[in-house]
């Protein structure tokens, strides 16, 4: 019997042997299912145990499986772009009947990715708790100092040090002998197989890369869910938020392209241009960060509303000496405080997100919206409001992680968004989201609700319909020309939204403790031949509701300066860094007596930065180059004029040097 069964378990342990590993069916596209597969597992692991450290915050947002679903989506853009290479790279080498190269390749390159991956999960642990994020841009720039972090890790991290080498290396060894097993894979399949084959996993690549199907890919931003910028962070992987760093840092570009002053002199200059008393900063450490006491007195603060109308340029209103499209907004000049002379500072929407609810000035660096240090800690009027008990929201009826807005917002101060998902059935749908009828009802809703709760509150509502390819329902208004797709019509109907929410707001509840806030992100095509076409930075701005009284403001007026006066008309005294001015204490329209400091504003246009003082531009460009102009409002144009105050010149040069300094070096916060 015995001679009998040892055969038979012989034979069946050699068919064992001999059957193909199922993963290794695929031919040469055995080693990267394994690597999307062996990644998405660890990162999963690594997701948990993460997690299960931090479920006292984790478990508040009530969303375990939604973070870990989120997170799988995660893993497989960032294992898909690193499989990507390997992919692109086979039909070259089939061209040149290399196969045998590519498969070592191949296999080489996908295990170092896998070790990198490993290696960012092992020092996530300690880099959370030293500084409750994932690794980001800190961890990048700590690379910049080997030597320091070297001395640092083994002084103090010595234990640590020494699981993550174990860790590593265990990891190391293992994934060296999986990858090796596909070496044997890749000549099962003909040459034509695998080119057939080929285009449907580029497709499928592809599709994990950019994780969505709507108009914008997936980014940080999609991950964002809480108000709880580390629970966010867990979201992801490590080395999809050092990805994500690295890509934000070409968009840094440094102030220093127009010139260099002492940090003293900067300092000095830009705190006299603020306005306040020198008594008034608090800090040293921190440039601008001053007390600002409101100069209205209340018994009980307002709540707070701004409408961020998408790309309205004054051109469009007839009261700034535009065409009459916008009747509703023209209208508003004698019914609240209108501003006859303010500026954008920038041409995009997260340039004036920046302005408008950061009060930071603009850079020739992208917005603060999507660069990585200020995706946390950085302050708002969302944070300044947090303080003082106001909950806040941002509603939009597009995707809000579009420009990073949904991580910038969820990280610096706002409770929650509303977007595009939270808008059931709306009424017309376009290329950016739902229409701003559905936006402003959406508004109304959810002001309707925060008023009832009795908590203040603050609501940001940004407007799309004025956007390309300028989408809007039919019916709603009497077309400016025809076609209907134009930014004329689009802007009309912009308007007829607006006055419909503001004819709903003021038969509402809310209107009598409430102040609204209705401006312009930028104007729509910034153009000309001019270093910067000041004409199309001029934008309408209108403050609203509760008690306020018509006023006229002709002085020139800055975005940065809004956070700061509405502050101040809300009757809530604060502590912040906004270095706009407080107006209803330094513009004459407001009662106040000279000697004033001279109404100014700023103005980024691609590499050019130019400063509005009176009716003179001074101009500055890269490489230290400084230009003067002289502006006429009613022709809204420049004139080049002979060289000007060379004080001007440093006022200006100091005002970009510092919100640079201030991003650079984290100092845009309150301690």
């Amino acid at each position: 019997m015995t001679t009998l069964v040892q055969p038979r378990v012989a034979l069946a342990l050699a068919t064992l042997r001999s059957m193909r590993w199922p993963i290794g069916r695929l031919g040469p596209y055995s080693c990267v299912l394994g690597f999307l597969l062996i990644g998405s597992a660890s990162l999963a692991l690594s997701r948990v145990v993460l997690i299960g450290w931090q479920w006292e915050r984790v478990d508040v947002t009530d969303s375990l499986w939604s973070m870990l679903l989120q997170g799988l989506r995660s893993d497989l853009i960032t294992l898909s772009l690193f499989a990507a290479p390997t992919i692109v790279l086979l039909p070259l080498m089939l061209a040149v009947n290399r196969l045998n190269w590519w498969v070592r390749l191949a296999s080489g390159w996908l295990s170092f990715s896998l070790l990198v991956i490993l290696l960012l999960e092992f020092a996530t642990p300690q880099f959370l708790y030293e500084y409750d994020s994932r690794p980001n841009r800190l961890f990048i720039e700590y690379l910049v100092y080997p030597q320091e972090v070297s001395a640092m890790l083994w002084t103090g991290y010595r234990g640590t040090l020494a699981l993550v080498t174990v860790g590593l290396v265990a990891a190391g060894w293992l994934t060296v002998r999986h990858f090796n097993k596909y070496r044997e894979c890749s000549d099962r399949w003909t040459a034509r197989t695998i080119m057939l084959v080929w285009p449907i996993v580029v497709i499928v690549l592809f599709v994990m890369i950019r994780s969505s199907f709507q108009h914008r890919p997936a980014n940080l931003a999609s991950f964002a869910f809480c108000d709880d910028a580390m629970v966010n962070s867990l979201v992801t992987n490590s080395a999809y938020s050092v990805l994500s760093a690295i890509w934000g840092l070409k968009n840094e570009a440094q102030s220093e392209i127009y010139g260099q002053m002492p940090a003293q002199e900067i300092v000095s200059r830009v705190r006299n241009g603020m306005a306040v008393g020198m008594g008034s900063f608090t800090s040293d450490q921190f440039p601008t960060l001053h007390r600002q006491v409101a100069s209205v007195r209340r018994e009980r603060p307002l709540n707070l509303v701004i409408v961020l109308e998408e790309s309205l340029g004054a051109g469009f209103v007839e009261r700034l000496g535009g065409i009459p499209i916008t009747p509703h907004l023209s209208g508003l000049a004698d019914q609240g405080i209108w501003f006859e002379q303010l500026y954008a500072t920038g041409t995009r929407s997260v340039r004036g997100i920046e302005a408008v609810i950061a009060g930071f000035p603009p850079t020739p660096a992208l917005s603060v919206v999507k660069l990585d240090k200020s995706q946390r800690d950085f302050e708002t009027l969302a944070s300044v409001l947090r303080r003082a008990g106001y909950r806040s929201e941002f509603v939009y009826g597009g995707e809000s992680h579009f420009d990073n807005m949904r991580g910038f917002f969820l990280g610096n101060g706002f409770h929650d968004i509303v977007d595009r998902e939270d808008i059931v059935a709306p009424k017309f749908v376009g290329s950016w989201g739902a229409s701003d009828e559905d936006l402003f009802d959406k508004a109304h809703e959810r002001l309707v609700s925060l008023h009832e709760s009795r908590q203040p509150y603050f609501l940001l509502v940004f407007s799309s319909s004025n956007h390309t390819p300028f989408e809007f329902p039919d019916g709603r208004i009497e077309l400016h020309e025809q076609p209907k797709q134009t930014v004329h019509n689009a802007v009309k109907y912009a308007d007829h939204a607006l006055g419909g929410f503001l004819k709903q707001a003021r038969a509402s509840k809310y209107w009598a403790d409430t102040l609204i806030m209705v401006v312009a992100d930028h104007d729509t095509r910034v153009y000309g031949d001019e270093l910067v076409p000041v004409n199309k930075f001029h934008i309408p701005g209108v403050i609203l509701g509760a008690d306020t009284q018509p006023r006229r403001i002709e002085s020139t007026v800055s975005q940065i300066d809004l956070a700061p006066t509405l502050l101040s008309l809300m009757g809530i005294d604060s502590e912040h860094p906004f270095p706009g001015r407080d107006l209803t204490r330094t513009l004459a329209e407001f009662g106040n007596q000279p000697p004033l400091p001279a109404p100014r504003a700023m103005m980024q246009f691609d590499q050019n930065f130019a400063w509005l003082q009176d009716n003179r531009v001074t101009v500055l460009v890269p490489d230290g180059e400084v230009r003067y102009f002289s502006y006429d409002r009613r022709a809204k144009e420049l004139q080049p004029a002979p060289a000007q105050d060379p004080e001007v010149a440093r006022n200006a040069l100091a005002n970009v040097l510092m919100p640079a300094w201030l991003y650079r070096d984290r100092l845009y916060r309150v301690r």
